[in-house]
């Protein structure tokens, strides 16, 4: 084989190295997501494509509006596999969470929830949230399996997968999520 041949091949098997190292880094750092209905609405709907970001609670940990995507035991009745949730962070390890009259307190204050879709949460819950835990909601209260169902419970911080940190599909509606 001539030099010239020898510097191609060279050049191929770097691009390909570099391309497979940032991928593989890729993978480790997000994850694709898809919304599958109406819990999350108005801040995210149905079919919204999201970024994932898998680092961000490896520094510290969620805080009180973060919207997350954890692991269940709950199956998807039409795929029949095991199912994310994307929630919003309400209540915190230790804290006092109580929702009465459809208002949610959190240590005895009430909670400013300027995101949900309508102003009714149901339920009557009165926990201290367990440490290593989180509890969350949906926005779309009435249609949102979250932590007010005992399927669901709170969430175990080493369930949490990532912040949900960018919506990249509907393209009109591209960036960051709040």
């Amino acid at each position: 084989m001539n030099k010239k041949v020898k510097y191609e091949i060279l050049e191929w098997i770097k691009t390909i190295s570099f391309s497979l190292i940032l991928v593989i880094g890729i993978t480790f750092m997000v994850q694709p997501t898809i919304v599958n209905g109406q819990s999350m609405y108005p801040t995210l709907e149905n079919k919204d494509y999201l970024f994932v970001n898998k680092l961000a609670y490896k520094v510290e940990s969620p805080k009180r509006g973060d919207i997350i995507v954890f692991n269940t035991e709950l199956i998807d009745k039409k795929s029949n596999k095991i199912k994310n949730l994307v929630k919003r962070v309400i209540a915190l390890p230790g804290e006092h969470i109580v929702i009465k009259n459809s208002e949610v307190y959190i240590d005895g204050k009430l909670l400013d929830e300027s995101y949900i879709n309508g102003v009714y949460t149901s339920g009557d819950i009165d926990i201290i949230v367990p440490e290593n835990h989180i509890f969350t909601m949906g926005d779309n209260r009435p249609y949102s399996g979250d932590s007010r169902n005992s399927e669901v419970g709170t969430i175990s911080l080493d369930d949490v997968v990532g912040k949900v940190s960018i919506r990249l599909y509907p393209f009109d509606k591209l960036g960051t999520v709040n």
